[in-house]
């Protein structure tokens, strides 16, 4: 009987279902466990700095309170000196940002010290709290963004495009936040001039590290991406997915300074995918020129009939 449940659709489609359902309950518990420690470890916090305050005790408070709770809780972590010391910090720093405090239990503890540290705009924390717990960024690839001036190239930059022109007025908004104006993609080991051919292997080979970088929502659907027209092949570097602007991304890689004929080349890349490859729901899709010049990849954007906006 279980040879027949192997083979049946129905059964596959059950038990898909029921795996999703298990991974996301899981999530869900992990979330709440995290969101309660770090609601407890901002009570902590507050306990000790309003108690110094009102009863003008020193750093020996703190000394004592990590003995005793150590000593009550020995099989539970996080009760050190210098741990309790964060959580003072933690809250003094965060008390007078309500539109933080939420964010902050959405990543984990290790994180939120990374930020706490490394971080001193509300803004930029806000930035890199969200994006942290949309990504699941690691302590890692929180420190990378944060040494690559992530907020700086994302959100701040004043990035041309033109977006607002070709793109409708929701969508365009959308794009802009979720494009950047430079990409940092040291990790790839380009210290010298490259071949696109290379730079398109050493990408595919580091995918995950790509996507982190390009930001949240895309999804790599492969390089030297087929498109066929009246019985000729056609190929695009790298294709992406973008969930959010339900969009197509068309990645083109070029060796040296932009030049304007690599537009012309996107355009006509562009309309192929519009006219054979996009889903009749989607957005149209959109073009990234990403041009490794002098150690930085500069970024130029296209849109279907449209001259790109330099980075």
């Amino acid at each position: 009987m279980s040879d027949l449940f192997s083979v049946s659709g129905t059964y596959a489609d059950m038990l898909l279902s029921i795996k999703t359902a298990v991974r996301d309950s899981r999530l869900r518990a992990q979330r709440t466990v995290n969101r309660e420690l770090i609601g407890l470890y901002w009570i902590i916090g507050r306990e000790i700095a309003q108690r110094q305050e009102q009863e003008g005790w020193g750093k020996s408070v703190v000394e004592q309170l990590s003995h005793d709770l150590c000593q009550e809780f020995p099989g539970q972590q996080g009760f050190s000196i210098q741990n309790l010391w964060y959580m003072r910090q933690f809250f003094l720093e965060y008390q007078a940002e309500p539109n933080l405090q939420q964010l902050v239990g959405e990543i984990p503890w290790g994180q939120n010290l990374l930020i706490m540290a490394k971080v001193k705009d509300p803004a930029a924390r806000a930035y890199y709290l969200r994006m942290t717990a949309e990504q699941g960024w690691s302590r890692n690839v929180l420190l990378n963004q944060v040494k690559g001036q992530a907020f700086e190239r994302h959100a701040l930059a004043e990035k041309q495009h033109n977006f607002a022109e070709t793109l409708p007025e929701h969508l365009a908004g959308q794009a802009d936040e979720a494009m950047k104006d430079v990409y940092l993609l040291d990790f790839l080991g380009i210290g010298k001039p490259v071949v696109e051919r290379e730079m398109e292997r050493r990408m595919v080979n580091r995918i995950k590290d790509v996507i982190l970088e390009l930001g949240y929502g895309f999804a790599f659907l492969g390089n030297q991406y087929r498109v066929s027209l009246e019985g000729k092949d056609y190929f695009i570097d790298l294709l992406f997915y973008h969930r959010r602007l339900k969009s197509l991304v068309a990645v083109e890689l070029k060796s040296g300074a932009f030049l304007p004929e690599y537009a012309g080349k996107m355009n006509f890349y562009l309309n192929l995918l519009d006219d054979l490859v996009r889903e009749p729901d989607e957005n149209p899709s959109i073009g990234i020129i990403l041009c490794a010049d002098r150690n930085r990849v500069e970024v130029e954007y296209a849109l279907r009939g449209s001259q790109p906006g330099g980075g």
